[in-house]
């Protein structure tokens, strides 16, 4: 996996400042994307034991409220092994941090195991606090949304979604996270 950036303080991806990970790879190809050079799987730099490092170490202090993956596309069948890795290697190591994920594709899809190999996407979904899923629209797009692009987008709770077998919205607690 390549990554395009490792954003060590982060405050527009989600509750508090977090470090930030894009990753490199999307298909998803949005018209509007802010940032369509991580659509090339290959666009930055490999993703390595020291990258993972950089990113544990800028997980550490106390004021860093957790990780935010995005992209390019963390979910593509290419990317989840390794953004599995990520989440494991985190929860592991700092279990009060929240994470939050960015995905073009829908929750429904991830769950019921149609994207890649169903039971990383499921892992993957498991080790989240929230997924924000689907894609940007152009024609939806709102500045005023918290921590997302348009208002199609949804943002959930990951972990309590997979239990319900439905979208548990995170709007309820909106910063709670």
């Amino acid at each position: 996996m390549f990554y395009a950036d490792l954003k060590k303080t982060d405050i527009a991806n989600g509750p508090g400042v977090r470090v930030s990970l894009f990753v490199s790879g999307c298909t998803h190809r949005c018209p509007g994307c802010f940032n369509p050079e991580t659509w090339d799987f290959q666009y930055g730099r490999p993703f390595t034991q020291k990258t993972l490092d950089e990113l544990l170490a800028a997980l550490a202090p106390d004021h860093i409220r957790g990780l935010s993956l995005l992209g390019g596309e963390p979910f593509h069948p290419d990317n989840q092994p390794q953004v599995l890795e990520v989440v494991r290697q985190v929860r592991t190591r700092f279990p009060e941090k929240t994470i939050w994920c960015y995905t073009g594709y829908l929750f429904e899809d991830l769950a019921q195991g149609r994207v890649g190999d169903g039971d990383t996407a499921r892992a993957l979904l498991s080790g989240l606090d929230v997924l924000v899923d689907g894609p940007f629209v152009e024609a939806r797009k709102n500045l005023r949304l918290h921590f997302r692009g348009s208002d199609n987008q949804r943002i959930l709770w990951a972990g309590q979604s997979l239990e319900a077998g439905e979208a548990v919205l995170w709007e309820d607690a909106p910063y709670g996270s």
